[in-house]
């Protein structure tokens, strides 16, 4: 996600430096253009008042500001613009927000969560999601518009994030949905296509039925049809679904279908497909279906 973004960011006129462990997504950068790079956050925040960071999970995003020797917050500069687009607890923004705010440097900190895929990155096209204050915003919104298309204020720090994995749960569960009831139909012998034609049309209609279909050859373009490569890895749903979980369990919210759907997530992973597209849940169903029932 964090390639793409940069492109558009480049494509946008702005100089961009960057710091990453992978270095084959710093030297695929530096093929559209003149990048910098260093090898710390501290590094990054000494030389630039604007920060993004794209990270996998809540720890990395706790180390990468607040690391005290090489994060962020060890060089940032004062009047700096810190956005953070990964997706993780709204705790975790809060705290981070919180100590931000103990510097007394009058940084301004965004939670700004993205909804596109790897599609969305690309064309520039992605839904931030913006957890923060109005003042943050005004001023996060011009870089912001450099990579995405929606941006949406949810609320103050950690909105943004709780936003997100709400979404995410949803999403995460609707797939396994999807996906159970197009390996019924074609179980009971139905023509997959004309099956996703029919539930397209009627009240079944949902994003992964219509846009992301988990069948292969139903859409052209899909992740199904390239085997489960690229788009969403089941291994980040399984920790989207985590975070809402946990975030449920933290507001006493009753929650039902996101355990089951988690469970069975952490089952992909275990069957070695956490990183296929989380469309693989159809192909561990269709997997599942041809054994034979046990008496």
């Amino acid at each position: 996600m964090g390639g793409p973004m940069a492109r558009n960011l480049m494509k946008a006129g702005y100089r961009v430096i960057v710091s990453d462990l992978n270095k084959e997504s710093i030297n695929s950068l530096r093929t559209h253009g003149d990048v910098s790079s260093f090898e710390t956050p501290a590094e990054i925040s000494k030389e630039a008042k604007y920060v993004i960071t794209m990270l996998p999970g809540s720890a990395a995003v706790e180390k990468v500001y607040l690391d005290p020797q090489h994060g962020l917050l060890k060089n940032v500069q004062t009047d700096s613009i810190l956005i953070d687009a990964s997706t993780i607890h709204p705790e975790t923004a809060k705290k981070v927000h919180q100590s931000i705010n103990t510097l007394n440097k009058n940084i301004q900190f965004v939670d700004a969560p993205v909804s596109g895929g790897t599609g969305g990155a690309a064309a520039g096209t992605l839904t931030f999601m913006v957890g923060g204050s109005q003042q943050a915003l005004d001023l996060a919104t011009p870089v912001l518009q450099a990579m995405g298309k929606n941006i949406v204020h949810c609320g103050e720090n950690g909105a943004g994030q709780a936003a997100k994995i709400c979404n995410n749960l949803l999403l995460g569960i609707s797939m396994i949905g999807t996906s159970e009831a197009m390996n019924l139909g074609v179980s009971l012998g139905l023509d997959p296509t004309v099956l996703a034609k029919i539930i397209n049309t009627s009240s079944g209609r949902c994003w992964s039925s219509e846009i992301y279909n988990p069948v292969p050859g139903v859409l052209e373009n899909s992740a199904a049809t390239r085997g489960y490569t690229g788009g969403f890895g089941s291994d980040l749903m399984k920790k989207d679904l985590g975070l809402a979980v946990a975030a449920a369990e933290n507001a006493n919210a009753r929650m039902v279908l996101g355990k089951k759907s988690l469970e069975f997530y952490e089952e992909l992973s275990k069957n070695g497909l956490g990183g296929k597209d989380f469309a693989v849940v159809y192909q561990q169903l269709r997997n599942d279906s041809s054994k034979p029932n046990k008496q």
